[in-house]
């Protein structure tokens, strides 16, 4: 599994700690950016990672800011991206097995580092389970022209 990580300047900090978890568990990544803990806008990451998703054979993208909202909200305005803000370990599995999210958002301000890499942790190994899920994907992407 292939995967995009970004962040802005308040998910700086959480970023480096789901980078070496990654590293620790073997899951291949790049790292979008921001580099620097003092600059870099959420739209700009939150495109990145999206884009390296839908076009680059990514498989599955973490978006980590203040709140997680703003990124969330941009990155689900691209075609076929499910984006997801969760706080819990049952939220983001349920993300992945119902609704096939394929991008992570998380907040840096309301997670601690160990319950955010428990959700990770979860949210990667969770597979969609398809059925009447995969139905009303279909139903979602029929109403909202997404």
């Amino acid at each position: 599994m292939k995967i995009a990580l970004g962040a802005d300047r308040a998910g700086y900090l959480l970023k480096n700690s789901i980078k070496q978890f990654l590293e620790h568990k073997n899951f291949p990544y790049n790292d979008f950016g921001t580099f620097k803990i003092d600059e870099g806008t959420y739209p700009e990451y939150t495109y990145k990672v999206a884009n390296a998703v839908l076009k680059d054979g990514y498989d599955c993208g973490i978006l980590i800011s203040e709140t997680g909202l703003g990124m969330c909200i941009g990155a689900n305005k691209i075609k076929n991206i499910r984006a997801v803000v969760v706080h819990s370990i049952e939220a983001a599995q349920d993300s992945r097995l119902r609704f096939d999210a394929n991008i992570l958002c998380l907040a840096s301000g309301a997670l601690k580092e160990g319950r955010a890499l428990d959700i990770v942790a979860a949210w990667l190994s969770t597979s969609f389970e398809g059925g009447e899920y995969q139905y009303f994907l279909e139903l979602m992407n029929k109403f909202t022209g997404l």
